[in-house]
């Protein structure tokens, strides 16, 4: 894979070379690569096919998840969110113990890889939010809850330059990977002072289906916003918010 350089930049294919412009930048590269039809039924290309098949299997399922908690996630994450989440549900298909190399799925898998998962690179969870909290699922009511000690914004939350406002929100999503579907549900704070008035110990709950027999996920988020003239507007576009996995519940 080469970089173009100068002022004229290419898009297309010309003498077998592919000019293109990714998140990276313009970059060229030669075409070529193995029949596909070969790769469908050589013998030789099995491992080829089994690999094939379980990262197309990590891909629906990190899509599933993201549009499961689509309403926080587009204020929350970064240019490679996709690919770093089909890595992880890859990690997780691989821990899959009961089916046989090819067929190994996510459900199968120990989804509770995913606990600590951040969406946004630039806005890390552990690294943002310091008051002391707790998450917990209740599959039999569906409750996902974010318990809340007193905190003083000022001295448990890391801002970016700019900030005047913050919101914490709490999300539960219900994954039914098998036939691609999801269920989700948040509460939020309402959009809160950043300054030293303590704020008092809280519970934000998410309900899901009571005693759902899918697999559940808890994810925590805390946005920023700036203040100008009676309005509030998200800071930067939301681009250092955080929304982190805290809870996995896969049965």
């Amino acid at each position: 894979m080469a970089k173009q350089v100068g002022i004229i930049r290419l898009k297309g294919t010309i003498a077998g070379i592919s000019f293109y412009k990714s998140s990276d930048g313009y970059l060229a590269r030669e075409k070529g690569g193995v029949d596909k039809n070969r790769i469908n039924s050589d013998p030789a290309f099995q491992r080829t096919r089994e690999n094939g098949s379980e990262f197309g299997r990590a891909g629906k399922g990190g899509k599933l998840i993201r549009n499961s908690i689509r309403l926080l996630l587009q204020n929350a994450s970064d240019k490679r969110v996709t690919s770093r989440l089909t890595k992880q549900m890859v990690a997780i298909i691989k821990t899959d113990a009961t089916n046989a190399r090819g067929e190994r799925t996510v459900i199968d898998g120990d989804m509770e890889l995913l606990k600590g998962f951040n969406f946004n690179i630039n806005g890390i969870l552990s690294s943002t939010l310091f008051a002391d909290y707790t998450t917990t699922i209740d599959r039999v009511t569906g409750e996902v809850n974010l318990n809340l000690d007193a905190y003083k914004p000022i001295n448990t939350i890391k801002v970016p330059g700019g900030t005047t406002h913050f919101r914490l929100s709490i999300g539960g999503a219900e994954l039914d990977f098998e036939n691609e579907a999801q269920v989700f549900a948040m509460e939020q704070t309402s959009i809160l002072p950043y300054d030293e008035v303590e704020q008092v110990a809280s519970v934000l709950t998410a309900t899901l289906t009571p005693n759902s027999t899918l697999p559940l996920v808890g994810v925590i988020c805390i946005e920023f916003f700036q203040e100008v003239n009676g309005q509030m507007y998200p800071l930067k576009n939301g681009a250092f918010n955080a929304l982190s996995v805290a809870e996995v519940d896969n049965l």
